[in-house]
Parts: structure tokens; sequence; C-alpha cells
């Protein structure tokens, strides 16, 4: 089933036919360029992989010339982009699974190097599903972490927000592996399914989708159609 790679713009809302108000997100797709195609032949399996944005690239040594500080793309990025006719790499690269439908087998699409995948591949109406890197938080108690209740925030308790007991001090003398605990929350890779497309807007290479995905604003997110 195949995708796009898409930047996160932000969340909105609008009115269908019906006058109900829905709010959506907005994920900006520039056309995606195909820089592998990957054959069931081969890999076993037939996939695609496409690239969103562009990377900086060095200057080409000369008199009086030097390299900017920042990174730049490297010599194996630039000749793998060059076999699609890129002149600079893109700045993310995703392999799209083209033969995973679930159920009956459907007929795999072809793609050729080079080609271009847009947000018209979409449709108002259609089911996808969205992967991207949720916020990250830091550091964070169980309360906020876990959703734990916290303790009584009378008589004289003082552990408002503790985990309380952790685990029997006889049996088995130990912490149970998985125990929710403090820790880091949050950047982490996150999927939400069954998200409607509300509208597409090819113009201006805008998917509308219904409800909220994964990740802060300007975050990359993975849009996939859903069998």
């Amino acid at each position: 089933m195949i995708g796009i790679i898409g930047k996160k713009l932000g969340m909105t809302q609008i009115f269908n036919e019906q006058g109900q108000q829905i709010p959506c997100t907005v994920v900006e797709a520039a056309p995606n360029t195909v820089t592998k195609v990957i054959e069931t032949a081969k890999a076993g399996f037939a996939a695609v992989e496409l690239g969103w944005g562009e990377q900086r690239l060095r200057r080409e040594s000369g008199a009086g010339q030097r390299t900017p500080r920042g990174r730049r793309a490297n010599k194996a990025e630039v000749g793998h982009a060059a076999k699609a006719g890129l002149e600079a790499p893109p700045r993310v690269l995703r392999s799209f699974r083209l033969d995973d439908a679930p159920g009956k087998k459907p007929e795999v699409p072809t793609f050729a190097l080079g080609q271009k995948v847009a947000v018209d591949i979409f449709a108002p109406g259609e089911l996808v599903k969205v992967t991207g890197t949720t916020k990250g938080r830091g550091f964070q108690g169980v309360v906020k972490r876990h959703g734990f209740g916290g303790g009584p925030n009378t008589h004289g308790n003082t552990r408002h927000r503790k985990p309380g007991s952790i685990g029997p001090g006889t049996d088995p003398s130990r912490v149970i592996k998985g125990k929710k605990m403090p820790g880091h929350y949050g950047a982490e890779r996150h999927t939400q399914s069954n998200l409607r497309v509300e509208r597409v807007d090819a113009e201006r290479n805008l998917i509308y989708l219904r409800g909220a995905i994964a990740g802060p604003t300007n975050g990359i997110v993975f849009v996939r159609k859903q069998g």
C-alpha cells in the first residue's frame, strides 16, 4: 500500500456539506521522488523508497572556498539521489511496502525511478494510517507518564504524586520487569489508524485528516493507505 512523506502543519476545522464542524490535522506533502524500487524477485517483497525535502550540499573544491558549517550530504547520499535524477539528496527517505494489503492480494502497482508521488493518490473519504514521533516530554513521574491516581491530598499525607510500593519484599524480593516507573516520556514512534481523509488540496499539496496525529508542528509524518 503506497503512502507519502509529509510535514504536520497543525490543526484547523472545516465544515462538510451537512454543516458539521470537523476538526482536522493539515499535512503538507510536497511531491515525493521515487529513489529506489524494490522488486519481489530480488528481495522477496515489493516496495518503493520515497524521498522528501532536500539536504544541503558541500561546495565544490576551489580556490578560496571552504565548506560552511552545518551538516552536509555525504558522497554516498549524493550518488544515491543522482540515480533518481536529483541534484540534492532528500532529507528523509522512507520505504513503503506495496504488497502488504490484508486479505486478497491485489495487483502490485509499478513505479519508475525518479517518478513523483503527490497527494492526489488519496481521495476524500479514504481511510489512512499516520505514523509520527510523539512530542518529547523529558523525565516525568508516574502520574503524568502512566496516569497514576496518586495519594490522598488531606489527612497529613505528603506523598501526593509518588508511586507507592513497587513490589513485595519477601517474595519475589525484587521488582518485576516492566513495572511502571518514572522515566523518559514521549519522543516515541506512534501510528494512528482509521483516520479519514476529509479534503485533498492538490494545488497546495495539503491533506486534511480528521482528528489528531502524533508529533509537534512541523514534525515529519508518514501517511499510508489503509487496506
